[in-house]
Order: C-alpha cells, then structure tokens, then sequence
C-alpha cells in the first residue's frame, strides 16, 4: 500500500519529463502487464483543450478540487499528465481509488486514494432537501435537477468531499501530498464519473438507489398527505357537468 500524507506537507520538486519519454515507457509498461496477464483501463480524457470532462458529474468533481487552495499548485501538472495518457490504470472501489500512473521510471507508479463516507447525518439531511427536488433516476445520472441542489451537492458539507476527507498516496519520490501522479489520479476520477456517476456514491459509501428510491418515496408520500386538500383552482364535482354541457 503506497503511504498516504497530509496535503500539508512540504515537498521537492522534480523535473518534468517529456512527453515522448512518458509515451514510451507508457507503451512499454502496457506491453509488460499484457506479457504477465493484467489488464489495464486507462483513463482516456473526453474533453476538449479546455476541460477535461464533460458531464455534470465529472466536470463538479474537477471543480471542487480545484478550488482549494491546497492543492493548487499540483493541480495543473496532473492536468497534463492526464491528457498526455500516463493514467494506465484506474479501479473505482468502495471508498478507494486504485492506479497505475507512468512516470519517467519504466515501473509505473502506484497511487492509492481513499475518500472517507458520508456521514449518516449529512446523507439523511442531503436526501430531505432532494426529495422535493429529484423526480427520476435519470435526472441524478445526468445532473438534471436545479441549480439550487447542484449548488447543495457542492456546498461545505455537501456531497463532494474537503480535502480533510481525501487521503493520498502514492510511491514515487515526491513526498507532496498530491505529487503529480496523484493529480492526474484526481483528474481521472472526474473522467470515470462521465462514463458513470454512481461511481462517486461508491466512493462516498452511499447506497445510489437507496439514495434516489428514499428521495422519491418522500415525495410520493408528501403528494398523499396532499392529495384530499381542496385549492381555489380545483372545480368542484357539481359544476362539471354544466361546464361541459353534460346533461
């Protein structure tokens, strides 16, 4: 297991390699893992030179790590890494991110992410507010709801984790918390939350369709304690018959 550190940490800095060194000890640690049996799935951007991810989710996880100032200063190295393919292997696991990042060695470099779960308290207050607001899975998958509880996933305690609950390590020399590898591991979670969103309530030890089904059935059961109320705008039974000339 590779060490973890805090993102307080002081750290080194190292050159960068080029891209064509990356390039090439990246197609040679796939040729090696093939040889041995492993499969590898590399994270592959989706987006274009100016984000690297493209739906809600995947662009949300970007930007809530790049606002902490903590990790600013390695975030835009990962960013290149990323794009220039060096994560050749991410695994998305409870609460845990596994992978394989190329660097200028021939071995790739081991990172491991842990992000602690959402406490029951915030997830029981989160599902309260969503239950008035999502009406479908489909509208959780795509980011489909307001903007009032997309801001509410973002906020502090909201769904996407502080970098107090995001625990890192990695085996390359870099004694940074987030080194350069691990930035682009960042990165890379945000594009596997484009391929599938339930990704990030397995990282956040939230049960995905208890989530949604706990939201609507709140729903349903407000929509019944409503349904016997009487409004102004409701037309009594007795002046149906005389509004649409039924004798």
């Amino acid at each position: 297991m590779a060490a973890r550190r805090r993102y307080y940490d002081d750290f080194p800095h190292f050159s960068q390699p080029s891209v064509a060194l990356l390039r090439r000890n990246a197609e040679e640690s796939v040729a090696k893992a093939q040889k041995k049996g492993k499969v590898y799935d590399p994270v592959i951007p989706k987006g274009n030179s100016r984000t690297i991810c493209v739906s809600w989710w995947g662009q949300s996880w970007c930007r809530n790590m790049e606002r902490y100032a903590d990790y600013a200063s390695r975030l835009s190295r990962g960013k290149t890494y990323v794009r220039q393919g060096t994560v050749l292997d991410l695994k998305i696991q409870q609460g845990v991110v596994l992978a394989k990042v190329q660097g200028s060695r021939r071995t790739p470099y081991s990172v491991e992410i842990h992000i602690d779960p959402l406490p029951e308290d915030r997830q029981k207050a989160l599902m309260e507010q969503c239950s008035k607001k999502i009406t479908a899975m489909e509208d959780l998958i795509y980011g489909q709801f307001p903007e009032e509880l997309k801001e509410l996933f973002l906020e502090r305690d909201g769904l996407f984790p502080a970098p107090k609950e995001i625990h890192m390590g990695c085996s390359c020399p870099d004694w940074a918390v987030m080194c350069k590898h691990v930035a682009a591991v960042m990165y890379g979670i945000g594009v596997r939350l484009d391929d599938n969103p339930f990704y990030f309530f397995s990282l956040r030890g939230i049960d995905a369709d208890g989530f949604v089904t706990k939201a609507l059935e709140d729903r349903v059961n407000t929509m019944l304690e409503h349904a016997t109320s009487t409004t102004d705008r409701m037309i009594p039974d007795s002046d149906i018959a005389s509004i649409f000339g039924i004798v």
